[in-house]
């Protein structure tokens, strides 16, 4: 087998890892597709795929990272979460990944709600802050899905038009 092949292997498990990532909290989903898609890249000597496309790709990159991470503090803070929500929120997300789908769902709500309830007592505060982180990740993970699929789609037009 010779290194291209092996580089275009890598590329398609790190895409694969990275699309995985979109839901599992645990990886850095966006992170792994784009290096998945600069191996791809590499592997074919950037002749389909040159620096520019890259950088789209990158600039993509970031900007799903980084509207991940404003939503769920937006979402948090729109409702009055704190700070400990939003850890509470993300412990709850890493850990419902062990519980399946309902707990990928339910997991960063009673996070928030129990990280809330630390510092305040409220449980109707608690609730709120709770569904506000959730309201966040369920945003953040949407746009984070949207872009990775148009980074993809980018690549995919650059490689094969």
């Amino acid at each position: 087998m010779d290194g291209t092949v092996v580089l275009l292997i890598f590329s398609v498990i790190l895409v694969v890892a990275g699309v995985a990532g979109l839901l599992l909290p645990v990886l850095p989903g966006i992170v792994l597709v784009f290096a998945g898609l600069a191996v791809a890249a590499w592997a074919e000597g950037f002749v389909y795929v040159g620096q520019g496309t890259l950088l789209v790709l990158l600039i993509l990159c970031l900007l799903g990272y980084g509207i991940d991470f404003l939503a769920g503090a937006l979402g948090a803070g729109k409702y009055g979460a704190g700070r400990y929500s939003v850890i509470g929120a993300t412990i709850g997300a890493v850990g419902g990944v062990f519980f399946g789908l309902p707990g990928i769902i339910l997991g960063p709500f009673i996070g928030a709600v129990v990280g809330e309830l630390y510092v305040r007592r409220d449980l109707h505060a608690a609730g709120r802050a709770g569904f506000g982180a959730w309201v966040g990740l369920v945003v953040g993970t949407a746009a984070k899905i949207a872009i990775t699929f148009i980074m993809i789609g980018v690549f995919v037009l650059a490689r094969f038009l």
